[in-house]
């Protein structure tokens, strides 16, 4: 992979922008990421002239709304790509690796959501949220690999372990981790509203997607004909949490469960210090950009309490029988930090990019 972050003397709150404007395509525009994407470009602003929404043949013909503008999904065709400067990668990894190279080869620059890239020898796992924690800034490219946007469970773990660490020192991490059906999909949706129903019908259960029951369950492992299984998504979340927090990061113990949610990772997170744990030096430390702090019942963090938030919202709890010891419960929209990093991804990108393709 390409090590083309490198540590500064000065970071940005915000990514520089570039003074042009954009064409912009968005592969996967009727899945879930695709049209957080979309809604994110619209929110930050990003300087685009056009965004072709793209899609399989199962979306196509759909309107979707880009900013104050309503247009159609279209087939992914190698024409499309041409004059696009950004492309983003939000369907699922075979598409993606169908389609990159045609992308890339018609000069757009890649950013990938699906972690379909991550093993091509020129692609970097990046979260910009990270890079300015760690004061890091983006080395100019004219014709940079694939950006791959970090799974957003890794982004929420390396930023609020970062900032513990600046507090003292952290002997042990063991996080729990509150997978929600969204991670999988349209399809993760419905199969468990789908089982929710039927279960309540006393009907046959659909496991198409998980291969097991996740309604009113949770549960550790996935049916053995899931792709992917819960296993090998908790190694990517290990695998992009190395990458983008660094080696001098405390490494966590992690487990995956399937909980049956739609939407919204939750992590339970018990860390050992190397000291009495202080409730309020901690907070203190966690609070900042991207981070909400939490006290009362009313607002304490949940999935429902995150979801359209791009914030992680985290109260803090000494643990009752270990006076080094310290809970963290946290909870944050996974769509919405997913599609967050990918944009921030391309804005950090764009400052240095020339319009169209490169000769």
């Amino acid at each position: 992979m390409s090590s083309n972050i490198k540590s500064a003397a000065v970071s940005h709150a915000e990514p520089v922008r570039g003074g042009n404007s954009y064409r912009l395509a968005i592969v996967g525009a009727g899945t879930l990421k695709g049209k957080e994407v979309a809604d994110v470009l619209n929110d930050r602003n990003f300087p685009s002239l056009d965004v072709k929404l793209l899609d399989d043949d199962e979306s196509l013909g759909k309107l979707e709304a880009v900013g104050e503008e309503v247009t159609f999904i279209q087939n992914v065709r190698n024409e499309q790509f041409q004059n696009v400067d950004f492309t983003f990668f939000a369907a699922d990894p075979d598409s993606t690796r169908k389609k990159w190279k045609t992308a890339r080869n018609a000069g757009s620059a890649i950013i990938d959501l699906s972690a379909a890239l991550e093993d091509e020898p020129d692609a970097a796992i990046r979260s910009p949220w990270i890079e300015r924690q760690l004061g890091q800034s983006l080395v100019p490219e004219l014709q940079p690999g694939p950006a791959i946007a970090a799974h957003p469970a890794a982004v929420v773990l390396a930023l609020l372990l970062l900032r513990l660490q600046k507090a003292g020192p952290v002997k042990s991490v063991v996080a729990t981790v509150y997978e929600p059906a969204s991670e999988h999909g349209q399809k993760g949706m419905d199969e468990l509203h789908e089982q929710t129903v039927n279960l309540l019908s006393f009907q046959q259960l659909p496991k198409n997607v998980f291969d097991t029951q996740v309604a009113f369950n949770m549960v550790a492992r996935y049916g053995e004909h899931s792709v992917p299984a819960l296993a090998t998504v908790e190694s990517r979340v290990l695998r992009h949490y190395r990458r983008i927090a660094g080696k001098d990061a405390p490494l966590p113990s992690l487990l995956l469960v399937q909980a049956p949610i739609f939407h919204g990772h939750a992590f339970a997170i018990h860390l050992e210090l190397g000291q009495v744990a202080d409730v309020e030096n901690i907070s203190h430390a966690l609070a900042g950009e991207h981070v909400v702090l939490t006290h009362g019942a009313e607002d304490a963090p949940s999935n429902v309490n995150a979801a359209g938030q791009t914030e992680i919202q985290v109260s803090v709890a000494a643990d009752a029988g270990h006076p080094n010891g310290l809970w963290l419960w946290a909870a944050s929209d996974n769509l919405r930090i997913a599609a967050a990093t990918a944009v921030e991804c391309a804005e950090t990108m764009a400052a240095t990019r020339p319009r169209g393709k490169i000769q």
